[in-house]
């Protein structure tokens, strides 16, 4: 696939992502990229089925994607959807319990189609650690599950709420969840996204605290809330509950609405939905995205960076070109084999570099240098390389890695100023 930006590059309007704006819902189509596959928090009312075909709702997917794969999702999506205006992660477990794939997946697409609008949907609890990311990603919208603001109700929502290693219950996951909850959505607003708060209408459980939830939220400046009746699913703890009647969601709506704007159109979508609010899962949309799992094509090679062809000596942000190696069978002896030197794109740029740098690779399996930065990193695993870095033979590190070992190294990682030829100021 083609990792130059579309034709056309302008940047879609923030009021053209339907499920914030109910007026764009009939014209703008929207992609969930299902790539996050792990949870952090265990809700009461969820069951992640990630394999069923003929539900519609949160934390159901028909497969999971790598980021490769969903980058090229987006492309065939956006070939059958000249609509297409928003790339959003929801899961089927929540894109910050899943951050590396999930940034990675954003930064691929941002690089192939620049103006398409960003969203994720998130339980909140490590959004806080990721916020710098996300505004630097350009992720114009967040949704944030913000179910009762009284650590005690959440404890009655939350089965357990795994934080790092470290697993909490009752109050105790309730306070937790709140205090990430709310400092996201504060953190979001300082940096300018548009911030939707969803909160699950639980007859018994929440209802009775929507109005207080809709306070808080208004006052940390959240745009709109999006009161979800419950929706019982067999096999979780809250399945035998009821759903909330349409006069109970009314009021709990009439409620909110002197403190946030009141969303009404959602459609409680999957997490790999495709196309405009309430199309169906069709079996064309199963297609698609299924294709996006075919095997990736053979790739056969390792890329290195190097100065003088002998060592691997050389910082990937310092490196004018790449020297390319192919496994050989030479008089029964299985031997590195240098094929092809290839230049690297311009300095500067960014992400887009790396980017344009993993086209370059696109038949290499792997890349070796002496250092590489975090950004460079990210956006080639999420491309499909892995990366290793080492300060030895060409030879041997290029034969460690085609056996599937890690490249030895005998001296610790220089900092970035002594590294490469560059400024020291990192890669750009």
């Amino acid at each position: 696939m083609s990792l130059n930006p579309p034709l056309t590059p302008t940047k879609i309007a923030r009021s053209e992502h339907p499920c914030f704006d109910e007026a764009a819902r009939a014209r703008t189509a929207r992609v969930h990229l299902p790539v996050a596959p792990k949870c952090n928090v265990q809700c009461n009312y969820c069951n992640r089925k990630f394999d069923c075909v003929s539900e519609s709702r949160p934390g159901v997917s028909s497969t999971v994607l790598s980021p490769a794969q969903a980058a090229n999702y987006v492309d065939a999506v956006r070939a059958d959807l000249p609509n297409l205006a928003v790339v959003g992660i929801a899961g089927p477990g929540d894109p910050f319990a899943n951050a590396e794939a999930t940034l990675a997946s954003l930064e691929l697409v941002k690089q192939r189609h620049p103006d398409l609008l960003l969203c994720v949907s998130s339980n909140g609890l490590e959004l806080a650690n990721h916020l710098d990311a996300v505004a630097e990603l350009g992720v114009s919208h967040v949704t944030i599950t913000l179910n009762t603001v009284d650590p005690e109700i959440g404890g009655q929502i939350y089965r357990w709420v795994r934080d790092g290693r470290q697993v909490y219950r009752g109050r105790e996951a309730g306070e937790l969840i709140l205090s990430r909850q709310l400092a996201s959505i504060a953190g979001l607003k300082e940096r300018g996204v548009t911030v939707k708060i969803n909160t699950i209408l639980v007859p018994g459980v929440t209802l009775e605290g929507i109005g207080e939830v809709a306070r808080v939220a208004g006052e940390l400046g959240a745009d709109t809330m999006n009161n979800l009746p419950l929706y019982p699913v067999e096999g979780t703890p809250f399945g035998e509950l009821r759903a909330p009647t349409p006069e109970e969601i009314t009021v709990a709506r009439r409620v909110s609405e002197p403190h946030i704007e009141q969303m009404t159109h959602c459609q409680r979508c999957r997490a790999d939905a495709v196309g405009i609010l309430g199309d169906e899962h069709t079996g064309e949309a199963i297609d698609r995205l299924l294709a996006a799992k075919a095997p990736a094509k053979v790739r056969p090679y390792i890329a290195v960076c190097s100065q003088e062809g002998y060592l691997v000596n050389q910082h990937l942000g310092g490196a004018d070109f790449l020297l390319i190696y192919e496994n050989t069978n030479i008089d029964g002896r299985i031997t590195p084999r240098l094929i092809d030197k290839r230049r690297t794109p311009p300095a500067g740029g960014g992400a887009g570099r790396w980017a344009m740098l993993a086209g370059i690779m696109s038949d290499c399996k792997a890349l070796i240098c002496h250092q590489v930065g975090e950004t460079p990193s990210m956006v080639l695993k999420g491309a499909g390389l892995s990366v290793h870095e080492s300060d030895g033979l060409i030879s041997e590190a290029v034969t460690d890695v085609f056996a599937g070992r890690e490249p030895r190294r005998a001296l610790p990682p220089r900092d970035c100023a002594t590294s490469c030829s560059g400024p020291g100021t990192g890669c750009g």
